[in-house]
């Protein structure tokens, strides 16, 4: 059986309490061997332990522009 090549979580952490935020940030670091994970979150933990972050702003009224920052770079 082959996982799923992505997985999509809308705020699915939201609820969670720190110690509840890391087992989740755990398990999706071990499942991101096999599948890529789209997080979308407000939670700091979680974005802390990504790889790749995209924002999305908005500079001028009707114009989106999406910022990515690879996380990557600035782990110790």
């Amino acid at each position: 059986m082959k996982p799923a090549p992505f997985c999509i979580f809308d705020e699915v952490d939201a609820p969670l309490d720190d110690n509840n935020i890391d087992k989740f940030n755990n398990i999706i670091k071990t499942f991101s061997e096999e599948s890529q994970f789209i997080i979308i979150t407000h939670n700091k933990k979680t974005m802390a332990a990504t790889d790749i972050m995209y924002g999305i702003t908005m500079a001028e009224p009707g114009v989106t522009t999406v910022v990515p920052v690879d996380m990557r770079e600035y782990a110790d």
